[in-house]
Parts: structure tokens; sequence; C-alpha cells
């Protein structure tokens, strides 16, 4: 106990110093604690979205368990088998880790033909068919649709049975006409009557897995009186057994899908051993397959997107750990020179650090849940909304995560004890007599290390780069490294050390030139910074850190955000694009199927006598083109566009030929709705347009035609497609992109995207996509007319949902739509988008607070140090003004120098590194181009911040300088 409260006194004589490093344990275990409650947060808002979306596209409850057993000829064996299964069942909700909300056992006979007992009743020449069915509970979900109720057990001798509405048609019954079932000679006869007819009573009840009508073939008794007569008593062979169970999907966790994962597993074992036959539904499971690979892959993410926060906290902890050393070192040195150990004097400090790690393991993971929730709301960087709150829970990997991360601090805030117990006494005096004249990291050279390793991976990506695009793979094909998100930071803290390296030079440079004109003030700041750079170089690193990562990670989101959102719009075209059936005088599917094969076996086996005969070309469908007025007055609507879009057109040139787009607009229209980043083409877009406008046969050709066709403006062309002559044409542009139009090899976007070629790899060599812009009059007038798209600009704050409605209520049949904006919004909500916006605002955050303690700590202890010297200068007659006039240069030539190195290392490693970024999507479908995006407000936001830190700090420099008394320093000059 005594040992504990020196240990105690101790650490209130640095109170400041021990809650500065309190600050940075507390920090940094909230971090490492938020990775794991921020990555299930995400995968489990994500795993209910996709299971939600599951059942909009699929129409099917994503929670839903059926299994089905086709059971065998051995009774006995189905008596013990069916109980069971029914048991195992019945703990499903339990076993599945969800709220059971339906359970539903089925038995089904085999199927058996029907007899009428009455000649009155029924046709006996119709042949019929049916089985026995009985659902457990249906009486409870069901309404009646005529008839009555049956009974529970037989009424002389004859089941009563209920049946739903189209059984009466495919069995050619009525109500209680009685059916004996066609059995096995000398077997005792079994009688089943219709005495009602079912519905649903709910249409959104969730017993009902098959719907009613599939039951067109079965009569459905009494579960009870089906279970001991048939099940147990054998009168008839039950053929097979359901089980049907709906779990609350909404309700599942990451845990609880572990649970899920492994109540199938036992299920489809016990399945196994019991049936030779069965079948299974689980639509979540799909879902839930890829969970694993995007949970790793979300895990590796955040780890890498936090390393250099992680970094910055650890180099923190070292630096207060340092300075509580540094205060301490002749204590140690006393110690040592008594007797004591090294071992000893590292457990007593170690005994501190495990106070301090009590602590932040007991405060940090619930500041790691606040972050988590502020990582929630972040929309982009140092961008926040109010969306859906995350379920946040804390976990017990959460507090594993905790544990390493105290573990790993304490070891970094032990280093600096560790490297001064090896000081004696008198090598102690010695070192305090001498002055360093570099730090550590430019006498091994760290910088060079950190800019060489940060530049091979700078090349190794480029390289990588070039290969998806030139060979047209996809981003899977290679390896994405976590070292992506490194580099950058990697790169940052070289690039600041190695201008450090340089700025004393720069500072003796600058004092030497203006010796004679500085003022007092800035002559004693000059001389102080070149005497003692070494001194604040941590903080110069600290600053330098913090605004080159704030620059980074706000250039980075802000361009993985606009890029993202820039390769949607580009490749919808515009804010909606929508195909309108047509109506057409094209065979039903089935007709016209049949019809090309009596075509293609008409070729195969011609006529002799019509040898020679020209082929007859094949049939056209003629189409009549609906009112395209009606789009252009929709609410909501600023312009419309009709686009005609045909894959596979033929392109001749001379004696070549080849496939490609042929796209038909009009100009005008087409100009004001679709969506072009500027930029991409040599021209603005609405000059091509123009540039065509005045000729109908005018046409716009891609860049990969010019080049393997050699075509050229002003040549012609002829275009056509299969059944429908070549006509020609006029170039009149090359053009590199188009709205809608990917010009990437392997994207699949055009045609040619592959021709077969001798000699390259594999025999194939990958070709660029080809396009043709022209006409659309045009092309209706001398081709065909074909069905086109409807492009829709939207007008400012416009609903989609409005549009929607608008175009339904025209009567108007949508085939296939596209809404970019819809788009984007989903994009924003997928978790790796949603864990670089909030981890990087985070780590910007976490960074200037870090970088505010440690720039506060550093000067007031500065000018504790330098007392004495402030005490001279006033009493040399110094005024307060000038003094503090001086601590502001000093600040301008440290701090401020600090903050232009980091915004230059910042811009510099945006520009670097931010495109590499690109390797984390698919490059080849990454239209337009990666671009590297800088927005003044993401500065402005990030100077308004660093400069209140700074503000803050100088004004409680200030104030401390301030309180400073002659008396007092000439006292500590004396002493």
């Amino acid at each position: 106990m005594a040992l504990f409260l020196m240990i105690l006194r101790k650490m209130m004589n640095n109170k400041w110093l021990e809650i500065s490093l309190l600050l940075g344990l507390v920090l940094s275990v909230a971090l490492a604690s938020s990775m794991p409650v921020y990555t299930n947060a995400i995968l489990q808002r994500l795993l209910v979205q996709e299971l939600r979306q599951l059942q909009l596209e699929g129409s099917q409850y994503p929670g839903i368990y059926w299994l089905s057993a086709q059971l065998g000829e051995d009774a006995e064996k189905k008596k013990i088998s069916l109980p069971e299964t029914d048991a195992l069942m019945r703990e499903a909700g339990e076993r599945f880790g969800l709220p059971l909300q339906t359970y539903v056992r089925e038995r089904s006979t085999q199927r058996y033909g029907l007899l009428p007992a009455q000649s009155n009743k029924a046709d006996p020449n119709k042949q019929r068919s049916a089985d026995l069915t009985a659902l457990d509970g249906m009486e409870e979900h069901i309404r009646l649709v005529d008839g009555r109720m049956p009974a529970k057990e037989p009424v002389d001798g004859v089941y009563e049975a209920l049946v739903v509405s189209e059984a009466l048609t495919e069995l050619s019954m009525v109500l209680d006409g009685v059916f004996a079932l066609r059995l096995q000679p000398g077997s005792e006869p079994v009688y089943v009557k219709p005495v009602g007819v079912f519905d649903r009573s709910d249409y959104a009840d969730l017993y009902w897995y098959n719907i009613p009508s599939s039951y067109k073939n079965s009569f459905l008794i009494d579960f009870g009186l089906f279970e001991r007569d048939f099940t147990m008593g054998g009168k008839l062979n039950v053929q097979a057994g359901y089980w049907y169970a709906a779990l609350d999907y909404t309700r599942m966790t990451l845990a609880s899908a572990s649970d899920f994962e492994r109540a199938d597993r036992a299920i489809q074992e016990h399945m196994d051993a019991r049936y030779e036959t069965h079948n299974k539904n689980a639509p979540a499971m799909q879902t839930l397959a890829a969970y694993h690979a995007k949970e790793k892959s979300l895990r590796t993410m955040l780890w890498s997107l936090n390393v250099p926060v992680m970094l910055m906290l650890g180099f923190y902890l070292y630096m207060v750990a340092a300075l509580i050393t540094d205060r301490q070192k002749t204590e140690i040195a006393i110690l040592r020179s008594r007797g004591a150990s090294r071992l000893q004097i590292i457990l007593s400090y170690a005994a501190e650090g495990l106070i301090l790690g009590a602590c932040a393991l007991l405060l940090g993971p619930y500041a790691g849940v606040w972050l988590t929730k502020m990582l929630g709301a972040s929309s982009g960087f140092l961008e926040f909304v109010q969306r859906a709150k995350l379920e946040v829970n804390l976990n017990g990997d959460a507090y594993v995560y905790a544990l390493a991360a105290v573990g790993v601090s304490l070891v970094m805030t032990l280093i600096p004890v560790f490297l001064a117990t090896r000081l004696s006494i008198t090598q102690h005096k010695q070192q305090s007599a001498r002055k360093d004249t570099s730090s550590f990291w430019h006498r091994f050279g760290l910088d060079a290390i950190l800019i060489g390793l940060a530049l091979y991976g700078l090349y190794n990506y480029r390289t990588r780069m070039k290969d998806l695009l030139s060979l047209g793979l996809s981003s899977n094909d290679l390896r994405v490294d976590p070292l992506l998100f490194l580099i950058p930071a990697l790169f940052i803290l070289g690039t600041g050390l190695l201008v450090l390296r340089i700025y004393p030079w720069l500072i003796t440079l600058i004092y030497r030139a203006g010796r004679r004109w500085w003022p007092p003030s800035l002559y004693a700041a000059m001389l102080q910074v070149s005497r003692s750079i070494v001194q604040y170089q941590i903080l110069m690193v600290f600053l330098i850190v913090t605004i080159a990562t704030g620059l980074f990670g706000a250039s980075a989101t802000r361009t993985i955000n606009a890029n993202t959102a820039d390769k949607i719009r580009y490749a919808a075209g515009a804010d909606i694009t929508m195909q309108i059936r047509w109506e057409n005088d094209a065979p039903p599917v089935i007709l016209y199927s049949e019809l090309q094969e009596e075509q293609e076996q008409e070729a195969v086996q011609p006529q002799a006598a019509e040898d020679d005969a020209p082929p007859e070309p094949p049939r056209r469908t003629q189409y009549t083109e609906p009112s395209f007025l009606p789009f252009t007055q929709l609410p909501g609507v600023e312009s419309a566009a009709k686009v005609f879009v045909r894959p596979g057109a033929d392109l001749i040139k001379g004696k070549t030929s080849g496939s490609v787009q042929l796209m038909g607009i009009d100009t005008k229209a087409f100009g004001e709705t679709a969506w072009m980043r500027n930029g991409l083409l040599d021209h603005h877009i609405r000059d091509y347009l123009n540039l065509i406008a005045s000729r109908p046969s005018a046409v716009l050709i891609s860049r990969s035609i010019a080049e393997e066709y050699g075509v050229k403006a002003g040549e012609t062309v002829s275009i056509g497609w299969k059944g429908v002559e070549a006509i020609p044409f006029t170039v009149y542009g090359i053009i590199d992109y188009w709205p809608s139009w990917n010009p990437n090899p392997g994207s699949g976007s055009g045609s040619g995207a592959v021709e077969e070629k001798a000699g390259g790899p594999d025999g194939a060599k990958v070709s660029r996509p080809k396009l043709i812009v022209g006409h659309l009059s045009y092309i209706q007038n001398n081709l065909a007319l074909e069905p086109y798209e409807v492009w829709l600009k939207l007008k400012e704050g416009a609903s989609s949902q409005g549009v929607y409605a608008a175009v339904k209520e025209q009567g108007f049949q949508i085939e296939e739509l596209r809404d970019a904006k819809q788009e984007q919004i989903k994009a924003v909500k997928e978790p790796f988008q949603l864990a670089i916006n909030g981890v990087m605002t985070l780590g910007f955050l976490i960074s200037v607070c870090i970088c505010f303690f440690g720039f506060l700590l550093y000067w007031v202890l500065s000018l504790h140090a330098r007392t004495l010297q402030y005490g001279i200068f006033r009493a040399m007659g110094i005024s307060l003004p000038q003094l503090i006039g001086m601590l502001a240069a000093e600040q301008v030539l440290i701090s401020g120098a600090a903050i232009a190195i980091g915004m230059g290392t910042g811009s510099l490693t945006s520009r670097l590194f931010v495109p590499l970024f690109e390797m984390s999507f698919d490059p080849k479908t990454q239209v337009p181009p990666f671009q590297v995006l800088f927005d003044p407000r993401d500065e402005t936001r990030l100077y308004v911040i660093v400069g209140f830190m700074m503000l803050i700090g100088l004004s409680i420099l200030a104030y401390i300088v301030s309180r400073i008394r002659i008396h007092q320093a000439v006292k500590l000059g004396e002493d």
C-alpha cells in the first residue's frame, strides 16, 4: 500500500503530463475498440438492408427457413424420424438466434386416383387424382369462401376436407361429393368429401409459404386427424413432410448470423441422417455466404485507414512519456547509482502505466462507442448528416482490441524509461551538458527510407493499374493490398522529415540575410529557433502530419465520393433513363422461337428447285412509336431526350467491316438533357452537337474506330445492321467519351470488345469498344424505326417517385429503368464508402486533438524551462507586448512553418496517391477517369480548426508569460 501511495504522489507531481498521457491512452483504446464495434454496426446495417432488398426483388420473405423431405415406404421409420424433425424445428427460433414469428408443419400423402361414390355429384369418366394434406394450425389463418368447416373426425367413415376454389375446377367436382381413393386390392377403403372452400384470411400473413392455389390437387384435413390415422396409423402412404419457420430477419446481427449458419449446418446433418431426399429454401443463406469475405475486407480496410492515426497516437504517447522521463532522469540516475536494478525502475514505471491503462480500459471502450456513432453520421470529410443511428453494441472483440491497445501503449511509454536506465549519474550529467545537433530520425536516415518505401509502392501500383486497363482485367484479378492506405502516411511522414532536415539551413540563411535589420524580438526568436530546432521538431512533425493527413483525407474522400457519383451519372447518361414498351407486331416469345426453328430447318434442308433463288430477308418487326410529348411535360422534368442505342450495328469502310454501337440523338434535346463532365473531350460537348446539327448524315465516331479503321473527319462510312441495308454517313468529328458509353476494353460497353487474333495471348486480342453518334431522325427515316430510350433531366429538388407516378398515369409501361440519383444514394451507404468517409474524418479530428495537446504541452514546458530567460528580457526593458511579439514570431517560425510544410506535403501526397484509390474499384468501369479533386471549402474548414487550435494555444501561452515576475526569475537564477 505504501508503494502504491508513493506512485500516486509521484504521479501527482507531474499531474498535467500524466493527464496528457492518460488522454492519449484513452484515445488509443477508443480508436482500437471502435474498429470491431464499427465493423459490426456497418455490416449489420448492410445485412438488414440487403435482406430487405432481397424481399423487394424476389417477393419472398428473407426470414424463411423451409424444409421438405421425401419419405420412403418404411412406416416404422416415419414414426420415428418425423417427430424428431418436428422437435428440432420447434426450437428453430432459439437455434437460429432470432425471434420465431411462425412455425408450420405440413404432411402430404402420395397422390391417389379418385372415384366418385355418387355419379350425380361428379362425372365418373373424368380422370382425377389428388392427395390428402394437413397443415398444423391452418384454421386460424383462413376464411371460408363457401361451405363449412370439416369435422375433426371421420363422419360415417368419410374424411371431410377443405379445398381451394381452383380444385373444384381442376377435379370437376362440387361440395359434398364423396370420392373413394384408388388403393391397392385388399386395402381398407378410404373416402373423402370436400365440404368447404377456403382462402387466406390475410394475404400478408407469413403463415403461408405456398399460395392456396398450389393446393388445387389436394384435400386438406385436420392435422391431428392426419397424424393419428395416416402418419401413425398407416392407412395411407405419407409421402412428404414439410417444415416451415418464418424468423424475424430485422433482428439479425452478425452474432445471430453465426448462430443461423450453425443451426443450418446442424439441421442439414439431421436431415442427411434421416432422409435420402430432402430440400431446403433459406434465402438469407445466400446473403450470409458473402458476408465473411465482406467482413474480412472491411476489417482490413479499417485497420489500414487507422494505421496513420495509430502511429500518431503511438508517437504522442512516446513523446509524453519521454517528457515525463526527461524530468525524472536525474532521479532515475540517482536510483541506479544507489543500487536499484534496471528491472526495478522499469517495474515502478510499469505500475504507473498499469494504473493509467486501467483507467483507459475503463473509459476507452465507451469513448469508442461514441466515436462509432459519430462515424455513422459522416457523409464526407468533416460532413455529418442526420441518418438512422448505427446499432452500436460493445462486444468481446471490442475489449480484446482495447486490451491490446493498452498493452502496446504501455510498451511505447516504457521505451524512454528503458533508455534512461542505461545511464549512471555521471553519464546523465555529461549528456545533459551536450546539445543534440540532429534528431535520431535524421541520424539514421528515416526520412529517406520512408520516402523510398512510399515511392516504390507508388510505382508498383501505377504499373498494376496500367496492366488492368491495357488487358481489360477486373480489379478482382489483382489482390487489393492494405498498403494502399499506408503508403501515403509513410510519404507524408518521410517528406515532412526531409523538409525538416533542410529547414534549419533555411532559418540560418534568413537570419544572416537580415541580421542588420531584424527587430530585437524577431532577432531573438530566430536565434532561439535556429539553435533549438531539434527541440521543436517533434511539435513540427505533429503539425505537418496533422495538416497533411487532413488535406489528404479531404481530397481522398471528396475524390472518391465525386468520382463515384460521376461514374453513376455518366453510365446512366442522365438523371433518369427508361425504356418504354412500344406496340409491335412481333409474335409471342414461344411462337417466335418455334418460327425461328422452322426457318433454321428450312435453311438446312433447302428444296432443290430453290437452290438458285435469292434467300428471303428475315422478317422485320414493325413498331408503333408512342407520343413523346407527355415526357417533356412531366412534373419535375426540366428536359427530355430520345436516345436510340443499337449495339451490334455493322460499320463498312471500303473492304473492311466491323461491329459498332450506334447511337441516334436529337442534338438540341440531347445537349439539354445528357450529363457530361467537363474536360473529357477536346471541346465542350455542345460544340460537337452543333458541329453535326447542320447535316442529317453527319456522325461522330469514337477514337477507337478512327485508329483501327484509319477513318478521318470528312470521310464516308456505311452503317446498317442485320436485316437493315447499310446507308452512307459522313464523319464530322472524333470523340473519346460520350454519355453512357464506356471506351475501356473489356467493359462490355459497345461492340467489338474482343477480337480473335492469332499470336496473342491465348489467341485473343483485347479490342476497344466502338461508337458512332448520329441523328435519330435520319436513322429512323433511312434505316429503321425501332424503340429508343427516354432520358430525363430533373429540376432541382424534384422527386424520382413523382416522375414514376406521372409516367404510370400517362399509361406508359416501363420495361427498363435507371435512376442515377437513387444509385448515388445507395452508393453513399455502401460499407466501404461509409468506412472511408467516417475514418478519414475521425482520424483528422483525433489528430487535431492530439496535436493540440502536444502543441500546448510542448510550449508550456518550454516556457517554464525559459522562465529565467523571459525574466531577464523583462529586466532588460523589453515590454510585455514585445515579449508576446517574440513568442508570436517563434510561433510563426515553428508552427506557421509546419503548417505551410503540411499544406505542401498534403497537396503533393494527394496528387500522387489519391489516384491509387481507383484500385479499390474496377478501373475498366471507372468512367470518367479518376480525377483528384480539391474543394476550397475543405481547406477552409481545415485551416479554421487548426487556426482556432493555435489561437487558443497562443492565448494560454501569452497568459503564462504575462504572469512571469522579475523577482521570480531572479530567485530562479539564484537557485
